[in-house]
């Protein structure tokens, strides 16, 4: 089974945006029990007491016009273990990468990359929490996600 961890600063808009359109485009290509997917953040800004936050309302808002629901989803945050319990570290911009590896420490195995990386226009995912532009976030995730797809119905 391949395993994929989508990360993001906080884990409550792009990362778990990212984790749920992916298991969507999974399921409608019959592949859910081929590849687990999750998400996680870099800091822990969203994680009180040891419990995570809930997607962000206007990130839940915009998954659930496409058809996606994330209900009980909290936030959680990358741990060094997870680099040996995943396949690919998919980040959402060059500040998760960074970030990623000092929680990490190394990526001898490559593991660590972008998703805009698998798409035509490498770069970050547009963030929301500054912009408040789900429409545009939702858009560049979905792309990568289609690429990202791509690439592992190849390898499967």
């Amino acid at each position: 089974m391949k395993r994929i961890m989508f990360i993001c600063h906080g884990n409550i808009c792009r990362s778990p945006m990212a984790e749920f359109i992916f298991k969507k485009m999974l399921s409608e290509n019959g592949l859910s029990d081929r590849v687990f997917v999750s998400s996680c953040a870099t800091s822990t800004e969203t994680i009180w007491h040891g419990r995570g936050e809930p997607v962000y309302p206007p990130a839940a808002k915009e998954l659930s016009r496409h058809g996606i629901f994330c209900d009980g989803k909290r936030s959680v945050q990358l741990q060094k273990s997870d680099y040996n319990k995943y396949d690919l570290l998919i980040c959402m911009d060059g500040n998760n990468i960074r970030n990623a590896m000092y929680i990490i420490g190394a990526d001898p195995q490559n593991k660590l990359c972008k998703l805009m990386d698998f798409t035509d226009r490498p770069g970050d995912v547009s963030d929301p929490w500054f912009t408040r532009d789900f429409v545009t976030c939702y858009r560049d995730i979905k792309n990568g996600c289609e690429r990202l797809l791509e690439k592992i119905k190849k390898e499967l």
